[in-house]
């Protein structure tokens, strides 16, 4: 269609009795309509029909997000930056992956600065520490713990302030840029990164982002999921895969719109989790992930 075409099909959604054809063709063309959408949204003077045209691009917006994030599962979802950059554009359309991308780099370069071939994996720790948590001053966002901004990865990167997954997955971006064999790992409650070294004689250790980088042993963890009354399970400390970091984000944002009582949103967060979990239906918003002992 031209752009006088689509102007004209805009227009039509004045008329009630056509309106459900137009809306229809509408979404059948796409986010291509978007730009038309917003260009009579601020032509319009009636605040009902701005609610139709927000409501209009809104769907437009998520649709697209959908199936992008299924081109991404299908492709494996090894892309740990696009995946929660999909999950930005949930709330933020407009998140720009390469200001992502950007941000990220900065960090490693002066990570990188600080580190040298003769360092063994506890110092490379340490001054991955320290840029992040003593230069950068990323910490634990406490007095806000369920806001979805915990979940924006964009927003984190701005305000220094996260919830354990974020924290957990700058880090992680940062350490595998530096070729870092660093990975996530699922703990109940807590996300956690493990630095797993290829040699088989050198033990791994954990590494607890929301307590600044706090080194772990595996006796802590076994202690930590003891104190939980779970049995022991490989899973709590082997390292999980992109796809379940992604999915362990949306369930953390489904939760926090729960938690500020947006249950439309958390409904269609649920619908993104569906796309990552094998169904494509929705999913009631899963169980609250607990507040983390920062200790």
């Amino acid at each position: 269609m031209t752009n006088k075409e689509l102007k004209a099909l805009i227009s039509l959604l004045d008329d009630a009795e056509i309106r459900p054809q137009i809306e229809e063709r509408i979404h059948e063309l796409g986010e291509s309509v978007i730009p038309f959408l917003e260009e009579a949204w601020e032509e319009s003077l009636d605040p009902a029909q701005q609610q139709r045209l927000e409501e209009l691009i809104h769907d437009l917006q998520f649709s697209g997000l959908q199936e992008r994030l299924r081109v991404w599962r299908d492709s494996g979802g090894e892309n740990l930056l696009e995946g929660m950059w999909l999950i930005n554009k949930y709330q933020y359309p407009d998140a720009d992956l390469q200001a992502l991308n950007r941000a990220v780099e900065q960090l490693r370069y002066e990570a990188w600065t600080l580190m040298s071939s003769e360092m063994g994996p506890i110092d490379q720790i340490r001054a991955l520490n320290h840029i992040l948590f003593k230069v950068h001053r990323f910490a634990a966002n406490t007095q806000n713990f369920h806001a979805p901004a915990n979940s924006m990865l964009h927003l984190v990167l701005e305000t220094r302030r996260g919830n354990p997954l974020t924290l957990c997955v700058i880090y992680l971006l940062v350490a595998q840029r530096l070729k870092l064999p660093v990975y996530g790992v699922n703990l109940p409650n807590l996300f956690i990164l493990t630095y797993k070294p290829e040699e088989p004689q050198n033990q791994p250790f954990y590494i607890n982002c929301y307590n600044r980088g706090l080194i772990l042993t595996r006796t802590d963890i076994e202690h930590y999921v003891a104190q939980l009354n779970l049995p022991a399970n490989d899973i709590f400390f082997e390292p999980c895969s992109h796809l379940d970091i992604v999915r362990r984000a949306l369930r953390n944002l489904a939760v926090s719109f729960e938690k500020m009582q947006e249950p439309e949103k958390a409904t269609e967060v649920s619908k993104l989790l569906a796309i990552l979990t094998g169904e494509e239906a929705p999913v009631p918003p899963p169980s609250e992930e607990d507040e983390p002992d920062e200790e």
